[in-house]
């Protein structure tokens, strides 16, 4: 996704503005996240997109935008942390909620957002269209962070074996 195109929608930047201003969101661009992206730009796409589905719903699209940017808010390699009392799946959401807690209030749709953006991979599904919505627009984005680049290496290997490129 294009910067200019989330960083110049007002709307947008008024709800979550503050957000990535903080510290501990930008911190979130030291830690990789789907192989090609970082996870403050994963949060981004994944706020941003499920914003623009949510005001197109006429659904809460402040919410929708604010969780979508705060879901993934923990600070480890998610790849080599291992925890012995439950999944990745299940403890980096309850992360995020309390890290997010540190730097703004939650209302409870946020927080079910938050808690139940990995339905599918955990058993608890959101309460609430918002939470369906990012959690829907998490797996895209995580599936197009990883395909998209994989696929435009295959292309280029494709057309440079054929000599189409040198």
């Amino acid at each position: 996704m294009n910067k200019s195109e989330w960083h110049d929608d007002q709307e947008y930047m008024n709800y979550v503005g503050d957000l990535l201003a903080t510290p501990e969101v930008q911190r979130l661009a030291n830690f990789k996240q789907h192989y090609f992206s970082n996870r403050l730009e994963h949060s981004i796409s994944v706020s941003y997109v499920s914003y623009r589905i949510a005001k197109k719903m006429h659904l809460n699209a402040k919410a929708t935008a604010r969780a979508g940017l705060l879901h993934d808010l923990f600070y480890y390699d998610w790849r080599t942390t291992k925890f012995d009392n439950g999944t990745h799946a299940w403890i980096h959401p309850r992360i995020a909620v309390r890290n997010a807690e540190k730097i703004t209030h939650l209302s409870k749709l946020e927080r079910d957002i938050i808690i139940k953006h990995m339905w599918g991979a955990t058993i608890a599904p959101p309460k609430y269209l918002e939470g369906y919505i990012v959690t829907t627009v998490d797996k895209y984005e995580a599936t197009s962070e990883v395909s998209v680049p994989l696929m435009v290496r295959y292309e280029n290997f494709i057309k440079q074996h054929l000599g189409l490129v040198k």
